[in-house]
């Protein structure tokens, strides 16, 4: 269910840390995100060796993407889970070595059969910045509706930045 012929998502391993933290201290994804100081090797690992993997108890998921070859290109993350009203938020992102290459379809489409067939979601949505064009034209490929606009929305080093919200019913 979390793979096809190109990609699968999968939990997060030890061998990752090198690839969370170059994700997570790259500073241009920090306004995406809730980010705002560096993370430590020994935090991302301690992150690692704690993380439970249950969606339910944590309202979080956070998965590898990764290629047929086994090589780790980026991560998609579940959060904000919402068990009242079946619902999280959902990021991705891919390294930019990998980016535009279907990557980032294919493991949206991935995790929305997999929220909808096992986790019981009823709606996924993205928060996307309008300047990150590229992740404004991934989610409405992907069939994302553009719902609402949030203004101002983000505060970001080139000044303030209205977020899209994008909803998807699964």
């Amino acid at each position: 269910m979390l793979k096809n012929d190109r990609i699968r998502l999968r939990a997060v391993e030890p061998e990752d840390l090198d690839l969370m933290y170059l994700i997570e201290n790259d500073t241009d994804l920090w306004p995406l995100g809730q980010a705002s100081v560096p993370f430590s090797h020994y935090a991302l690992k301690q992150y690692i060796a704690e993380c439970s993997n249950d969606f339910f108890r944590d309202r979080q998921l956070r998965l590898v993407i990764e290629k047929a070859d086994g090589t780790s290109v980026g991560f998609l993350d579940l959060q904000r889970y919402d068990p009242l009203h079946h619902r999280a938020e959902v990021g991705i992102v891919v390294v930019p070595g990998q980016q535009r290459r279907g990557i980032a379809t294919e493991a949206l489409g991935l995790v929305a059969r997999y929220v909808s067939a096992h986790l019981g979601v009823h709606q996924l949505y993205a928060l996307v910045p309008e300047g990150n064009v590229a992740s404004l034209a991934l989610f409405r490929g992907c069939g994302y509706e553009r719902t609402a606009t949030l203004q101002d929305w983000v505060y970001t080093p080139a000044g303030w930045q209205s977020v899209v919200v994008f909803q998807l019913f699964v």
